[in-house]
C-alpha cells in the first residue's frame, strides 16, 4: 500500500465535462497537472491565471505545491475544474480562507453545460433557414 510521506489537502473540482482531483502539499508553488508542468500542459496564459486565481485571492502564492489529475472536457473546462479543486482543498487547509474564496465565487460549482441537440433542428436551437416556397 502506498502512503504519502507528506500530509496533503484534497479537493475535487468540476466544470462542464471535466473532473479534477487536486492535492495541495506544503511547498514552493509548483503546479503539476497529469504528471506534466502547468506551462507544458496549458499553452494560454489566461488558463494559467485561472488555475492560480485561488492562491491570489487567499494570498498563499508559493506556499503550496499542486499535484493534480484532470480528465474529460477541453482545456478551458479543465482549467476551471482545477481552480474549483484548488479552492476546495484550500478550505481544508484553513477555514479562514472561506470568506475570500466565497466572495470571489470560487467555491460555487459552475452549472452551465452544453444544451442537447433537439430533433428537427440542426443543433440545440439552430433550425434550417426559412423559405416561403
Amino acid at each position: 500500500m502506498y502512503t504519502s510521506a507528506k500530509p496533503y489537502f484534497y479537493g475535487t473540482g468540476r466544470r462542464k465535462m471535466s473532473i479534477s482531483r487536486v492535492r495541495l502539499v506544503q511547498g514552493t508553488g509548483t503546479i503539476t497537472i497529469n504528471k506534466r508542468d502547468m506551462d507544458d500542459y496549458f499553452g494560454l496564459d489566461t488558463l494559467k491565471l485561472i488555475v492560480r486565481q485561488p492562491f491570489g485571492v487567499t494570498s498563499t502564492e508559493n506556499k503550496f505545491d499542486v499535484i493534480c489529475t484532470v480528465k474529460g472536457g477541453g482545456v478551458s473546462g479543465q482549467a476551471g475544474a482545477i481552480r474549483h479543486g484548488i479552492a476546495r482543498a484550500l478550505l481544508q487547509a484553513a477555514v479562514e480562507y472561506r470568506a475570500p474564496l466565497k466572495k470571489a465565487g470560487l467555491l460555487t460549482r459552475d452549472p452551465r453545460m452544453k444544451e442537447r441537440k433537439k430533433y428537427g433542428l440542426k443543433a440545440a436551437r439552430r433550425a434550417s433557414q426559412f423559405s416561403k416556397r
